[in-house]
């Protein structure tokens, strides 16, 4: 074994020393020992710990995927989460105020994708082992919300009923105003026995929804949730964010940018976590490219009472962005694209001259790329808030405001 300083994080958490090798649950400045293999540093032993390093709060950290910095303060995180925000701008030669951090608490993510697999003696069910396919049982996890553990010996009986011992089913599961709403991937054909007992199986465990490889099987209650004062039912497997403090934090910031907004535009709109709550005091156009999620948008603008005019239109807003004519009507906008970011949205977005846009991203990287094309358009960025929904993850989201100052 040899000895090696760890300089700093990289941006999946582990620990690098130079080489670069990779040293998974260490902290800058700490020495330790290890065996290299490739670029990865195993067998590692802590010689000189870090301040900032703590007693991991949840039994199962050393061996589960699911998170990657519990051994960190949570003020380390918070600081390294800003520095990687930092650092994505400053490679494109941004400088920008940062704001606090708004950590999402424990046991707060209220969606998941379980991993369960059958077994001789039955079924097992949690989150894959740390760069492995191996499911490590979680029982006593720090990350779901308690309603959410609800959904492992679910993940268990479905394995058992609908699976081999040679796959594994990817359980995605969230929290509704009327119960778990679950989606199923990598099972049995689904033919008529599977049916019944999938029907079964939602009654034991009280279920609002089930839906089976892409289709559904039962719905005993809507799985509904709550965008400011609209009751929505989103699609199987629609986009939600992951903590309900996290929306919490983003709306709260985009609705304070779009303040003196009177016509918005929603870009990546899904099924209105932001369009429904701006409604209030402005009409919004929302925009999607899944047409099942705008048709549940509008289902539940309709439903609801208090809220200005919000219409829809289902666009791929990679191929077809909207162009500047159909922009000129709006004064305010939000955009909350996948990790790809849009660049070619953002573009027309500068063309158009649109007078103020709040940009949610889940992405530094690609964050910072599309800010560098609208600076020089005669854009300031205001102050950046990160939001950190994915707590002890390396996962960072943030929102910030661009208010157009040339004319």
């Amino acid at each position: 074994m040899t000895t090696h300083h760890i300089t700093r994080l990289g941006h999946q958490g582990d620990g690098i020393a130079e080489g670069p090798l990779f040293a998974p649950l260490t902290l800058p400045g700490e020495d330790v020992t290890g065996t290299p293999d490739g670029q990865a540093l195993c067998d590692i032993r802590i010689i000189t710990p870090s301040p900032d390093r703590v007693t991991p709060p949840c039994r199962h950290f050393k061996s589960c995927g699911g998170c990657q910095l519990q051994h960190a303060s949570d003020d380390f995180t918070a600081r390294w989460k800003r520095k990687v925000v930092e650092a994505a701008l400053a490679a494109h030669g941004i400088f920008a105020e940062i704001g606090p951090v708004h950590t999402s608490p424990p046991n707060s993510r209220r969606r998941a994708v379980l991993a369960a697999r059958r077994t001789k003696k039955g079924a097992m069910a949690g989150f894959h082992a740390r760069g492995s396919d191996t499911i490590i049982e979680i029982p006593d996890c720090h990350l779901l919300h308690p309603d959410l553990m609800a959904a492992l010996p679910l993940a268990e009986d479905l394995a058992i009923e609908g699976t081999s011992r040679k796959a594994a089913l990817a359980v995605s599961v969230t929290l509704s105003l009327g119960g778990l709403d679950v989606a199923v991937r990598g099972g049995k054909l689904l033919d008529g026995p599977l049916r019944i007992m999938l029907a079964g199986l939602s009654e034991k465990h009280d279920l609002a929804r089930l839906a089976w490889d892409g289709e559904m099987v039962v719905t005993r209650r809507p799985p509904q949730q709550h965008f400011g004062p609209a009751v929505v039912t989103p699609p199987p497997g629609a986009f939600l964010q992951a903590t309900a403090e996290g929306e919490a934090a983003l709306l709260a910031e985009t609705e304070s940018i779009l303040r003196d907004a009177s016509c918005i535009v929603d870009l990546f709109a899904g099924c209105g976590t932001f369009a429904l709550p701006l409604a209030r005091r402005a009409p919004v156009h929302a925009v999607e490219g899944d047409a099942a999620m705008t048709e549940a948008l509008d289902a539940g603008w309709r439903h609801s009472q208090g809220l200005k005019p919000v219409t829809t239109e289902a666009r791929d807003l990679f191929r077809r962005p909207l162009l500047p004519d159909e922009l000129a009507c709006f004064d305010g906008a939000v955009i909350d694209p996948p990790r790809a970011g849009s660049e070619a949205q953002i573009a027309e977005i500068a063309r158009a001259r649109l007078p103020r846009l709040a940009y949610v991203s889940c992405n530094p990287v690609t964050f910072a790329r599309d800010a560098r094309h609208l600076l020089p358009q005669g854009y300031v960025m205001g102050p950046v808030r990160v939001v950190d929904q994915f707590r002890w993850s390396a996962h960072v989201e943030l929102v910030a405001g661009f208010t157009l100052t040339k004319t």
